[in-house]
This record gives structure tokens, sequence and C-alpha cells, in this order.
């Protein structure tokens, strides 16, 4: 489900019409790219969200909604203008591609956040992986999203951090860790362990599990911890948290599939009838025809257009007051890790899985969310990997494990294989 080069340019495409409407209404405002997209943790049904940066008094959302009807960039009945939200936005589907965008005026924050996420994604190369299995899992539950009672993306991302950061046994920044053996852990430690009531999660200086009542001190306008209690580690004060009212359902989630996948992995699992025609992660994650048709339109559309001209990626680029030096980019380029590889990661026994998740077992807090996926930030990258299940996603058990080729592949017993490659 990870983004693929197409499905980037058609996005791009988006951005640029939408951005034409607004050069032609402001020449001097500043349109930047900010959400998944930007950090390139998107699926393909994601939303874009885009900021505008300009003087005025008020956003004007009324005079560049009539603009966007005028130039047919929407689908007429599509846009919506939401000026009584705590953050004034307008909301968009693309008539062409059918992409949802939201479009707002003036919000600064988003830089930062989006410049802490990819340092992170920098710093555990397993943490895109991760992020990507859980938005699905939650997408199809539609618990992706604050309105609708679950989480923001900017919330998981924190949370995912968070456990990469205490686990007491696995280094997450080696990309040979063993992926299965985590996602597992993470489900265990939020949906079994983590203790919601009393406890908040910290990511600053290495991260914590703190008391509520230490959060409570530093927050301001009479807010308490909500129940899902996320420091936000570049506002002081704000609990990133405190709009997800269904965390509580997020957790039995969590729960529901910790039971599902370590069962899966158990040896029990070898005597299950549909073990060779169903995947583990297949148990907990299912994807579309509809998507995977929308991703085949998307690839015959847009396949030829992979490579943008210079001149579309200068208009596009975000300028970042705190971007690096054209040195800088290149060398951290090439300092990204390569995601197209297989990881072949082993399953210990349930009984190791038990005693071995510590991280799970330590007292919890909770931490912070914000409304948005995350604030605004610079041109995405595209990161080329995919998780593969029956057809996007694909884990299994098998001592001959049937791969797309039609060969059976060896793997060991109560192992959980998660592919990642370009041909999803």
């Amino acid at each position: 489900m990870s983004p693929r080069p197409e499905e980037a340019a058609m996005r791009r495409e988006v951005v640029k019409r939408i951005e034409t409407v607004i050069k032609d209404l402001w020449p001097t405002a500043d349109v930047q790219i900010f959400g998944s997209f930007s950090t390139g943790l998107y699926l393909p049904t994601s939303d874009i969200d885009l900021v505008v940066f300009g003087k005025w008094e008020r956003p004007p959302l009324q005079l560049l909604e009539q603009a966007l009807r005028k130039h047919n960039v929407a689908e007429p009945y599509s846009i919506k203008v939401l000026d009584k939200a705590t953050v004034p936005i307008i909301k968009l589907t693309d008539q062409e591609t059918e992409v949802k965008v939201d479009i707002s005026f003036n919000v600064e924050t988003g830089v930062k956040a989006a410049r802490f996420i990819k340092e992170y994604m920098k710093k555990y190369s397993l943490l895109p992986y991760l992020i990507l299995v859980l938005k699905q899992f939650l997408l199809q539950r539609d618990l992706n999203e604050v309105f609708t009672g679950g989480i923001s993306s900017y919330s998981l991302i924190l949370m995912a951090i968070s456990f990469l950061q205490l686990h007491p046994r696995i280094d997450a920044r080696r990309a040979d860790e063993n992926l299965g053996m985590l996602l597992i852990e993470f489900f265990e430690l939020y949906g079994r362990n983590f203790n919601y009531l009393k406890t908040g999660i910290r990511i600053k200086n290495g991260g914590a599990y703190i008391a509520k009542e230490e959060i409570m001190k530093v927050m301001t306008n009479g807010y308490r911890p909500s129940m899902l209690c996320i420091e936000d580690p570049l506002l002081p004060g704000n609990d990133v948290g405190r709009s997800s009212y269904g965390a509580m359902q997020v957790k039995q989630v969590f729960d529901y599939a910790y039971i599902v996948l370590s069962h899966a992995v158990s040896p029990l699992a070898r005597s299950y009838p549909n073990r060779d025609s169903e995947s583990t992660l297949g148990r907990i994650i299912k994807v579309t025809q509809e998507v995977i048709d929308y991703r085949a339109w998307i690839k015959k559309k847009w396949g030829s257009k992979i490579n943008l001209s210079p001149e579309l990626d200068n208009r596009l680029k975000i300028r970042d007051p705190m971007a690096l030096c054209n040195g800088e980019q290149q060398q951290n380029r090439d300092s990204e890790p390569s995601y197209n590889q297989h990881l072949a990661l082993s399953l210990a026994s349930t009984q190791q899985l038990s005693s071995g998740s510590s991280a799970s077992s330590v007292s919890s807090l909770s931490s912070s969310d914000i409304e948005s996926d995350t604030p605004p930030c610079t041109a995405p990258n595209v990161y080329q990997f995919s998780l593969q299940a029956p057809t996007q996603l694909m884990a299994s058990l098998a001592p001959a494990l049937p791969l797309p080729s039609g060969k059976p592949q060896s793997a060991p017993p109560r192992a959980l294989i998660m592919a990642t490659s370009n041909q999803v």
C-alpha cells in the first residue's frame, strides 16, 4: 500500500492545477504541501493537504471557492467551505482524479512538525513500514480520523515513535529487525498493556511514559489530559490526543489484532484449515477490489509521467526557511534507507512473544493529537516500499510459502514474511 511513483506524479498534477488557480488570484501567495503526502506516508486514498500563505486579515475562503468553481478544478458538489472549524478550510474532490484536497490558510505550525517526522523516519528505518500497515488497519475500521472518533495520523506516528523509543530489546534503527514481531508488540502495548487512565506519552528527550498529573501542570486554558494523552513534542502544553473521543475503541481493535496475530503465529496455526490460502497479515488487513482497480487505473494513466519536468518540480518545491542547502539535501537522499528489499522476519513462539515483549508491559502514558494528518511541510519524498497482503500485503506461516510468482519459497516454521517491493 506504499506510494508508487505514478501516484505521486498524479498528486503533483492535482497540486499544480490548484496552485495555478491560487497564483492567478494572488501571484505572491506561497502554496505548500503538508500532511501525509509531504512525508510519503500516504495511502492510495489519502487526502492532499495544502496551505496557502499570504497577507490577509481573514482567510479568503469564499474567493478561492468561487475561483475553483470557475476553473472546473473540482467536482461541482464536492467544494465545501468550513469557515466555522477550528482551522477554517476548503474541502474539494479533484474532478479528474477523485483525489480529495483540503486547503487552509496561514497555518504555520506544520513545517516544524513535518521536519520532526522526517527526522524520525531517518532515525528509525522501520517506522514507515509500521505506519503504513497501521494506517491501513485503522482506515478499514473508520478509525483513522478524529471526527469519526479515531486518531489522526500525527497521533499514530507519535505513538509508533514512542513505541520504538522505549522498546527494551529491539533496535528499530536496523533494517533487519523483525517487523512482524514489532507489529504484534505494538498491538500488545496499545491494545492490552497501556494504562490510558493514568499515563501519557512523551517523545522529547529520548521518550518517556509520564503521569498525567505531570502533563497537566504545563497545560493551559483549563485543559485536562485526555484519555489518549500525547504530549506535543513541538508545542508544550498541547495534548495531541484531546479530540480522539473514540480512543478506547482504537484500543479494542488493537487488542483484537494482537489476539488474531499471536494465534496465527502459534504452533496451533499449522492446523488452521485456511492456512495455505490466507496470509497472516491478511487476517487483520484487507484491500478492497475498488482500491486495487483505482491503483491500476492510476498506473495506466500516469505511469509515463513519473519523471516530472524540472519546471514542475521547481513550481511545487516548498520554500521552507528551515530547508537544508542543496548539498545537504543530496547527502540526505544518498543516505536514505532503501525500501526496495525483502525482509524475512522470523517470529518467536507465543511463549517468547508473551515474555519477551516487555515494552508493552511498561506502565503506559498517553499522548496528544491534532486534527489534521500532519502540519505543513516540504515537497514530498516518495519512498518506494510496499507491504504485500493477499494482493497488497503478504504475510504467511507455511513452511513452503507460495509467492505471487507461483513458486514456493521456503521459510522457517512460525515465520512471518512481510515483503517490501515495488511490485504492489
